[in-house]
């Protein structure tokens, strides 16, 4: 059980993150649209180097996210496979943890 709620925070961070970064372009894209009622040929320049920076990072973004969601799913398998082979062991690194966390908090 704890290892499908992890694959489910961790699926859930990927696709937040993703879509911060969507949000992010889409913001940016926003901004030259609103820049180019000024004139001049340096801000030409710089909207132009700006809309070249932000297609490459669409197409990093949307090949990032195919590898992200990859990455989590198998790191979700793992998890769930060390779990249902070593109960124990992940009973007491979840122990560990815990303590771990439990000190760290009182500290403060």
């Amino acid at each position: 059980m704890t290892s499908h709620k992890s694959s489910i925070s961790t699926e859930h961070a990927s696709h937040k993150l993703v879509d911060d970064f969507k949000a992010l372009i889409s913001d940016a894209e926003a901004l030259i649209k609103a820049s180019a009622e000024h004139g001049g040929e340096a801000m030409h320049s710089v909207r132009a180097k700006a809309e070249h920076t932000l297609s490459a990072a669409k197409e990093s973004l949307s090949e990032a996210q195919g590898v992200i969601t990859e990455k989590a799913k198998e790191a979700a398998q793992e998890a769930d496979v060390f779990v249902h082979e070593k109960p124990w062991q992940a009973v007491g690194i979840a122990a560990g943890a815990g303590l771990l966390i439990g000190l760290l908090i009182s500290r403060r």
